[in-house]
């Protein structure tokens, strides 16, 4: 009964617009676990019970939301079933970490790192590789690169099918990083078997994504970019924060020039509001020394 309503409630906001996977997979998971207990109606202590099994506190809280806004969709329909009261795990939000901005030769370091990686002589260590030069050439979000099949990559450049929110678009690139592609795809032919996805490993499939940030963070601390568990460094999203702050510091130093470039960044990254890009943008030297010389020009009678 409360898997079927699983499947009502995915369909209809998918219909919206919505991937929902992750939902989804919590949701089956919570219907598993009260069928499993005979319950025919979402119950509050039946959720916070599945709740508890969680692995981290954190974790239960995303499982608590996740459910509880399920229950309100249900509840709308059939007052047996109960809706958890709100914010039963506090209101806090996990504070966003701060963005790292990586250097060049960081980037290539992480990239030359990713070959050595085993299993040797096989797709795995040039996947790892280009695929982590191509977010620090496009900015593309991981999940966005994991789902490209090999005829996304076209002649106008990369079509992005599965976006944030569903959204799809095309990302022109770079003559290199297409020559880059073009020749991981012939390794691909090589040692990757015939199936229709951009970036395999030896299971002929793409790697999982959660596989491919702890891959990164293991290449990063082994350089010595990361400390011990529990301390800041580089993560995998941090390339596509990189690339914004890069490519604002190759911009044109006048303000009409950075405005219309926020607006084609904030499009290129496949963001639904401009204002979401300028988290993307860190404080860095050179963005700091642009900015003070717009300042010294309009201080003393210039245009800025």
């Amino acid at each position: 009964m409360l898997s079927s309503h699983v499947a009502r409630y995915v369909a209809l906001h998918r219909r919206l617009g919505l991937r929902l996977d992750e939902q989804k997979r919590m949701l089956e998971l919570y219907a598993s676990w009260a069928e499993a207990h005979g319950d025919q109606f979402a119950l509050t202590n039946r959720i916070y019970d599945w709740c508890a099994t969680a692995s981290s506190p954190n974790r239960a809280k995303t499982w608590f939301e996740t459910v509880r806004r399920f229950c309100v969709f249900l509840n709308a329909e059939d007052p047996s079933h109960e809706t958890p009261p709100a914010n039963a795990f506090g209101r806090g939000k996990r504070p966003r970490p701060a963005p790292y901005i990586l250097e060049p030769d960081q980037i290539r370091s992480i990239m030359r790192a990713a070959l050595d990686l085993p299993p040797k002589g096989m797709i795995s260590p040039h996947t790892y590789h280009h695929l982590f030069g191509l977010l620090a050439a496009t900015g593309l979000r991981i999940s966005e690169a994991l789902a490209l099949q090999r005829d996304n990559l076209t002649d106008d450049g990369l079509v992005v099918r599965y976006g944030k929110f569903g959204k799809s678009r095309l990302v022109p690139i770079h003559a290199t990083t297409r020559q880059a592609l073009t020749d991981y795809v012939a390794i691909r032919d090589r040692l990757g078997g015939d199936g229709d996805d951009l970036f395999v490993v030896t299971t002929g499939r793409p790697p999982h994504k959660t596989t491919v940030y702890c891959t990164f963070v293991r290449l990063a601390r082994r350089l010595g970019f990361r400390g011990p568990p529990g301390t800041p460094g580089p993560r995998l999203h941090d390339l596509r924060h990189t690339f914004a702050a890069r490519s604002l510091e190759a911009c044109a130093h006048d303000r009409h020039a950075v405005a219309h470039h926020m607006a084609a960044l904030s499009t290129y990254l496949g963001h639904a509001d401009v204002a979401n890009t300028y988290w993307y943008l860190q404080a860095t030297p050179v963005l700091m020394h642009n900015i003070a010389e717009a300042n010294e020009r309009l201080f003393q009678g210039g245009a800025a």
